[in-house]
């Protein structure tokens, strides 16, 4: 259960909206989480163009937290914050602040593209200071990768895509490879919509029972929203579907 709002966060929190530069304020998008038979939380996604350092940037805020009999035995509280350089597509600030059960974490990340390294601050324990790291050319964040991934038209997300990239996690980076294996006719609480099915590759073991345990499914339009994710675990599996959207671009064509 520890690490269910975090694929959550990797895979969903990610899939940003449309070109940076033409995504309307106020996009939110909301996700219910099922653990098994249990209705296990919520995740959501909201954007807001801003202001960063004096540079137009895309503010991206994901939150998870559990929910019912879940949240009884297991309180989860997750925080993630990405400022997204409009011109680059690049973040610029990275926060992931975390409560999940007994577990505490809170780090900012500061990217510096020109030099290719970036600045890692430990807010829980200020003790530690910040330090540099030499990151890589064109590496994202959790939130910011996926806004990268849905900058993609139409005719360059399409099935047979595969995409490497380097995402930084935590205090430490990550290659991540997704590919479109497929398209299918998703049944949703609003209506059947035409999904791209894709599946992201990750490391087996601790969390999932293989390598790609983790199927994504996102709009096949020009908004690449995230309509289901599943995942099979180590022990047990994960469903994650659209539960309500708002301030979408385009209009997402739903049919009954």
């Amino acid at each position: 259960m520890k690490k269910i709002l975090n694929i959550i966060a990797i895979f969903i929190f990610s899939f940003g909206f449309g070109q940076i530069d033409n995504i309307a304020d106020g996009e939110s998008i909301t996700f219910r989480i099922h653990y098994g038979f249990l209705n296990a939380g919520t995740a959501n996604l909201t954007t807001q163009k801003t202001n960063y350092k004096g540079v137009p940037h895309l503010y991206a805020k994901g939150t998870g937290q559990t929910t019912g009999a879940v949240k009884a035995f297991f309180k989860v509280e997750d925080l993630y914050e990405s400022f997204i350089n409009i011109n680059t597509e690049l973040p610029s600030f990275y926060v992931r602040n975390v409560k999940e059960g007994g577990y505490r974490q809170h780090f900012e990340t500061t990217f510096n593209h020109d030099n290719n390294t970036l600045i890692l601050t430990d807010k829980k324990n200020p003790a530690n200071g910040s330090k540099v790291i030499k990151s890589v050319k064109g590496v994202q964040d959790m939130l910011s990768c996926f806004y990268f991934l849905r900058s993609k038209s139409p005719s360059e997300l399409k099935v047979g895509t595969v995409i490497n990239m380097n995402v930084w996690i935590d205090d430490e980076m990550f290659p991540f490879q997704l590919k479109v294996i497929g398209t299918e006719n998703l049944k949703t609480k609003f209506g059947t919509i035409n999904c791209l099915k894709i599946i992201p590759s990750v490391k087996s073991g601790r969390v999932f029972k293989e390598k790609e345990g983790v199927t994504m499914w996102v709009s096949n339009d020009a908004n690449h929203i995230p309509v289901l994710l599943k995942a099979e675990l180590a022990v047990g599996s994960l469903k994650a579907s659209i539960d309500s959207y708002k301030n979408v671009k385009y209009p997402l064509k739903f049919t009954k």
